[in-house]
């Protein structure tokens, strides 16, 4: 996988570290923006779950834009709790309009990211995934939720932080949502992570496409 460093500029002026993976395809099937994990707990884009959405991207045929929240590794800025790392993720949204406009973004995430991933709003998003994503971390109904864009949630069965009875009853208002269960795992998903982050990016490309 060719990864090409870039930083990207927030609203708020941070810099943001990012690795842009670029298909070959054209024109490619989706930008796929991903959020790391909690920089507090070691949570960076280079995260195992990270590249393995990544890879899966890169192998469906779709650009993939990977960045460190600010605060982390040579990004700018300082931790937010999730607020303002929603700019981080806006200022990708930007860079994947650049890289192939008018392509189809897949906001993607894993565990944190996946929860500031779902309050970020583009009109070029056209689906949502979210691996993992702890309901600790969900404070108030976030912003696709009530979007009628699809939105796909990947739940380890044995996760520590959300069990997949608990997402589902947390998700059960929202709209076009679809829980898919990773058997066997926990929160960290340390074995099948990459045909599972492949399965759910294969669903959420056929959803758009």
């Amino acid at each position: 996988m060719g990864a090409e460093t870039v930083y990207l500029e927030t609203l708020d002026g941070i810099s943001i570290e990012s690795d842009v993976v670029r298909t070959e395809q054209y024109p490619a099937r989706a930008v796929v923006v991903i959020a790391h994990p909690h920089p507090e707990y070691g949570g960076d884009r280079f995260n195992h779950v990270v590249r393995a959405l990544q890879d899966a991207a890169t192998d469906l045929g779709c650009h993939s834009i990977a960045i460190d929240f600010r605060g982390v590794g040579n990004s700018g800025g300082i931790h937010d709790n999730g607020d303002a790392e929603r700019l981080d993720l806006a200022a990708a949204c930007e860079l994947a309009d650049m890289i192939e406009p008018d392509c189809p973004i897949i906001m993607a995430g894993y565990s944190f990211g996946s929860v500031v991933g779902l309050n970020v709003s583009n009109p070029f998003i056209a689906a949502w995934l979210a691996v993992a994503p702890p309901l600790p971390f969900m404070t108030s109904v976030p912003t696709a939720a009530n979007n009628h864009r699809p939105k796909f949630l990947l739940v380890p069965e044995h996760d520590q932080f959300t069990s997949p009875a608990q997402l589902r009853d947390a998700v059960d208002s929202w709209t076009n949502t679809t829980v898919v269960d990773l058997p066997g795992v926990d929160h960290f998903i340390m074995a099948d992570g990459p045909r599972a982050c492949r399965q759910i990016l294969e669903m959420a490309l056929l959803a758009i496409n």
